[in-house]
């Protein structure tokens, strides 16, 4: 059962640029993020928002409780901290060598409503493990990472070594030339795009498209494997947002 799916390859998902989007794109960007609403006024200009329409998204963005605001200054709320920690994390991914080692998680817990079983499949995917077949999840140990201590209330956790070779287990539990083929066109489409606009919304698609990233050993991927290219751009994005 593959996981982490992104559609066809090559399909891109470049979604409508809006004031929301660009706000939480710069603020999902900065450390600590936090920004005066001058700022973010100014930082929204390259992208045709205009600054009334962006003080009418953050009154909204309050309210609905994506941000807190102090004063002038808007920051993220605790909810949207989670999200920018994983971002960081797919931007960033912490990792060490691989042992050959696999990470197991096997669900044990029953009689759970949709809601629930849902919400922990979305954890599970979060923390880049996929699913072999209903409730048993595996990864290699590769990240420098811990789960939480709260999946002890509804799974067992172990450390394992299949006997199927590593590569096809891989290629297996993910859809590894899809996300490839995917990463490639967002290459080819940021590197031709030219409006602040388009720019953005392209890097935005990659940053969607880096959470669903693996983030695999070398030696289980294919070859011309886009990940770094990935990040090496959005890099270069984010030092030109910030000049």
């Amino acid at each position: 059962m593959r996981t982490n799916v992104t559609g066809q390859p090559g399909e891109l998902e470049l979604r409508p640029l809006s004031a929301r989007s660009v706000v939480l794109s710069l603020l999902l960007g900065t450390h600590p993020p936090e920004l005066p609403v001058k700022e973010l006024v100014r930082g929204v200009e390259p992208f045709g928002v205009g600054g009334s329409t962006v003080r009418a998204a953050l009154s909204r963005m309050v309210a609905g409780g994506d941000l807190r605001r102090t004063d002038t200054v808007y920051r993220l709320s605790d909810r949207l901290l989670e999200r920018q920690r994983r971002q960081d994390d797919a931007v960033h991914p912490r990792t060490r060598a691989w042992s050959g080692d696999w990470e197991m998680v096997v669900i044990t817990a029953t009689g759970r409503g949709p809601a629930e079983r849902a919400d922990l499949r979305a954890r599970l995917t979060a923390l880049r493990l996929a699913e072999l077949r209903e409730g048993v999840w595996l990864r290699p140990t590769n990240l420098r990472r811990t789960l939480p201590d709260d999946l002890d209330q509804v799974a067992e956790r172990c450390t394992a070594r299949p006997d199927r070779p590593a590569d096809e287990l891989a290629g297996t539990l993910w859809p590894l030339d899809t996300w490839s083929a995917t990463g490639r066109a967002l290459l080819d489409r940021a590197a031709r795009a030219a409006r602040p606009a388009d720019r953005f919304t392209v890097f935005a698609a990659v940053v969607r498209h880096l959470l669903a990233d693996p983030v695999l050993p070398a030696e289980l991927l294919p070859a011309d494997w886009p990940g770094a290219a990935l990040r090496t751009a959005y890099a270069d994005y984010r030092r030109e947002l910030n000049a």
